[in-house]
């Protein structure tokens, strides 16, 4: 195609955004910010976007920021004439509200769908959707993107015997039983009840583990309390082993102490959110990239190809 193809990142993004124009061939287009006394701020592109096919790179972890200046890119670069501009979003941050658990209170994950579409968006790439429904908030295409597609080969190299998938709550039974479907292996599940947020009152679990290695798979890890806690309850229920795989390393408070003195052997994430890189805070956590994969479907999207096959779960 002779449609011109642009790259651009937030400014929290750039390592990952670095590497996925590495994976697709192209190099990360010019934008500088200028900031005021204030800490307000503008994006500014500094090459001409008019008629191009623009991607514009940056997951919306807090602080808001990060949204903000993902969607200023966007207005600016509607403003600017681009002809298509897609959103490529890691993580999709704020989306664990994606309804109303209680009374008066906001549905977040819609509002930053509308927010997208209002600043200019024609399109949004995102992966491992904290609930897939979120998809159907959004009136442009949305091409959600699963980490199972990194996760799997990695389990596979493993090569254990006696392999079993476990989900920390209830809620990612499904994501469990399709790794598990794909694998051929058991599935356990750990029930869990919480006081508040973040904080977990008991947990149960269901199925047997005597014996077994055992792999936790989760969308995201935040405090690590639901995991650290899944794992330790496993490891003492008599598994060989504990691992566990999260998409999204949110990785708040003192989830790397936790993470450091659980029954874990390894904790697996992608690069969708930048670490601080603090050697002992690694301790038992491993990085595969996504870059690969969302080069991999920007090239087909830009090439109208299909991306049906990209997906494994």
């Amino acid at each position: 195609m002779n449609q011109k193809v642009l790259f651009f990142s937030t400014r929290s993004g750039l390592k990952l955004s670095e590497k996925i124009a590495y994976y697709y061939g192209n190099i990360l287009g010019k934008i500088r910010f200028l900031e005021f006394s204030d800490r307000e701020y503008t994006p500014c592109f500094e090459q001409s976007v008019r008629g191009s096919r623009v991607f514009l790179i940056g997951s919306t972890f807090p602080p808001v920021d990060n949204l903000m200046e993902l969607l200023l890119m966007c207005d600016a670069a509607r403003r600017a004439s681009a002809h298509n501009i897609t959103l490529v979003v890691p993580y999709f941050g704020w989306a664990r509200q994606d309804h109303k658990d209680q009374p008066r209170t906001p549905i977040a994950a819609k509002l930053l769908a509308n927010l997208m579409v209002a600043s200019g968006a024609t399109r949004v790439m995102t992966m491992d959707l904290h609930a897939d429904q979120i998809q159907g908030f959004f009136d442009i295409p949305v091409d959600h993107l699963y980490a199972s597609r990194i996760f799997i080969d990695y389990i596979k190299k493993l090569n254990m015997d006696q392999l079993t998938i476990a989900s920390p709550d209830m809620g990612g039974a499904k994501r469990a039983r399709s790794y598990a479907g794909y694998l051929g292996t058991d599935v356990v599940l750990c029930y869990k009840e919480r006081k508040k947020a973040n904080e977990i009152e008991f947990m149960n679990l269901i199925g047997n583990v005597k014996e077994k290695n055992i792999i936790l798979i989760d969308d995201m890890v935040d405090t690590a309390g639901t995991l650290t806690e899944a794992a330790n309850l496993i490891k003492k229920k008599g598994a060989k082993s504990v691992r566990a795989i999260a998409t999204h390393p949110v990785l708040s408070g003192n989830s790397y102490e936790k993470i450091r003195n659980s029954s874990l052997e390894e904790l697996v994430i992608t690069d969708s959110i930048p670490l601080k890189i603090i050697k002992n805070k690694l301790y038992k956590i491993k990085i595969l990239s996504c870059a690969p994969l969302f080069a991999e479907v920007m090239k087909s999207v830009h090439n109208d190809e299909s991306i049906s096959k990209k997906f494994i779960i």
